[in-house]
């Protein structure tokens, strides 16, 4: 049985949330401001995340969420006034997985949502990667390093899984934005750093060496062995 899902929608804006329940009637709209209301760990929660809400940072409720058991591992979205680097990097460094330029538009996040929504109902193959030690489980999503599993965040694993699948070969950072899927999202290829660096940090504390090449001015390899 699938995993219900539903959308977490952080933000100081009623109206938007009253829209956005209207617009997404087909899975429940949970909205927040502050702390965060009682979440099941059963569900898939998609999570949109205002960069400043009225009682804290977007950054803090950022990282209550990946503290949080139900959302440890959700899809975040941190939405972004503008187009600065640097806020860009302090979102994804709190634990965003990406981001979304612009105040709140009910439209501009219904469409989002829906790619991400389609994009996880594409069936996982059953197959696993392996390199050395380390093993990358597509269908049930799980990264073990001499059996003992390894967690990662969607885009760490999508990267990893994609490296792995492919050893050897330089991927550019415009070329990894569109193999997860977020070509048409504005995403920064610094982005893509950050996400590589969270990857290698992930697998690095776990001993697993670090097999992820940097290709200056080029992109990364994932040395096979």
């Amino acid at each position: 049985m699938a995993r219900k899902q539903a959308v977490l929608f952080a933000s100081g804006d009623p109206s938007i949330l009253a829209q956005l329940r209207v617009r997404i009637d087909d899975i429940e709209v949970v909205g927040c401001h502050n702390d965060l209301p009682s979440l099941i760990e059963d569900v898939h929660y998609w999570c949109f995340v205002d960069w400043l809400l009225p009682d804290m940072s977007g950054i803090e409720m950022c990282r209550r969420l990946r503290e949080t058991p139900a959302t440890r591992f959700a899809h975040i979205t941190m939405m972004l006034d503008n187009d600065d680097s640097e806020l860009k990097t302090r979102a994804l460094l709190s634990g965003a997985d990406d981001y979304l330029l612009g105040p709140a538009n009910v439209d501009r996040l219904a469409v989002r949502l829906q790619r991400y929504r389609r994009s996880k109902a594409k069936p996982a193959p059953s197959v696993t990667l392996r390199s050395s030690d380390l093993q990358v489980d597509l269908g049930a999503m799980r990264v073990r390093h001499r059996d003992k599993r390894i967690s990662l965040a969607p885009n760490e694993f999508h990267l990893l899984a994609h490296f792995m699948g492919n050893p050897d070969r330089v991927f550019s950072r415009a070329s990894l934005i569109g193999i997860l899927g977020k070509d048409d999202a504005g995403i920064d290829e610094r982005t893509v750093d950050v996400w590589v660096g969270r990857l290698r940090r992930a697998l690095k504390a776990q001993g697993v060496p670090d097999m992820l090449r940097t290709v200056r001015a080029m992109g990364y390899v994932f040395d096979g062995s």
